[in-house]
């Protein structure tokens, strides 16, 4: 009996150091924590977008407090960056705004198809098959992966091809990372005029798979008054830090792939969206 009571003594003094220990050991080897980062992740909306180029919210709180810029919560916009520089005890940096836009006008009245599609309805899978049902593999092939990952309801297919909503994009991105074809952009405000095409071939074989397709003529490249675009290959490219948005290029663009952005709109880059009412 009196080596029963020995052994449990023994376990319960040997416990009750190790709890000492353990107790004396977090307190000197705990990390301390800025107490403004629970107060930051708590303005964040935590959609976990990853827009602001970090890991979620958690990811962009624990980065505020190394000192990352206070504007790169686009779903939150100016308000959160105010409240998060007020938190910060910083001074207030603006939002820049951005929308995703559609690289793409290829819908079923206008473009030519290759196959009947039976194969799962995503862009992904259909692209592993011959590069997708449409006869042109450059253009949104209208499946709708950008559309469930969008998270705020901003993209519809209609008519066979995506569609964006400016009122309700923040220009997160992951829309244009679902996008096989890469038909998806997020600009910012300096678009003032957007090439909606993404055909690299030659412009008899794009008239052959898209009536609104880039021909690559080179009209637009020889007349824009600032120098600002490009025909690379086979396809038109705007160099924004030198656009004015004068729209000379729209104009003259034979086939129309060429659209300029609604200077009167709320968001500059919004009406190029084809958005939906």
């Amino acid at each position: 009996m009196g080596s029963i009571v020995l052994a449990v003594a023994t376990v319960t003094i040997i416990g009750a150091v190790c709890s000492v220990m353990l107790v004396a050991a977090s307190k000197v080897m705990a990390v301390k924590t800025d107490e403004r980062a629970e107060a930051v992740h708590a303005l964040l909306p935590g959609m976990n977008c990853g827009a602001c180029g970090f890991a979620g919210c958690d990811g962009y709180a624990a980065a505020l407090m190394g000192g990352a810029g206070t504007n790169l919560c686009l779903p939150g916009g100016a308000t959160i960056s105010e409240r998060i520089s007020e938190t910060m005890g910083v001074g207030y940096e603006d939002v820049a705004s951005k929308v995703a836009v559609v690289h793409c006008r290829g819908e079923c009245a206008v473009r030519r198809d290759k196959m009947e599609y039976a194969g799962i309805k995503s862009c992904a899978a259909a692209k592993q098959l011959y590069s997708g049902p449409r006869a042109c593999i450059y253009g949104c092939i209208g499946f709708g992966d950008c559309v469930s990952a969008c998270p705020n309801g901003a993209i519809l297919i209609v008519n066979g091809i995506v569609k964006t909503d400016a009122s309700a994009c923040f220009g997160c991105g992951l829309c244009e990372k679902a996008c096989p074809n890469m038909v998806i952009t997020v600009q910012g405000a300096s678009a003032r005029t957007l090439v909606r095409c993404s055909n690299m071939e030659k412009g008899a074989q794009v008239r052959k798979l898209c009536e609104l397709g880039c021909i690559a003529c080179g009209k637009c490249e020889r007349e824009c008054p600032t120098g600002a675009i490009a025909v690379a290959e086979n396809l038109a490219v705007i160099d924004y830090c030198i656009c004015d948005g004068c729209g000379h290029c729209v104009e003259i663009c034979p086939v129309g792939c060429l659209q300029r952005v609604n200077s009167a709109s709320s968001n500059p880059v919004a009406a190029a969206t084809d958005t939906l009412s």
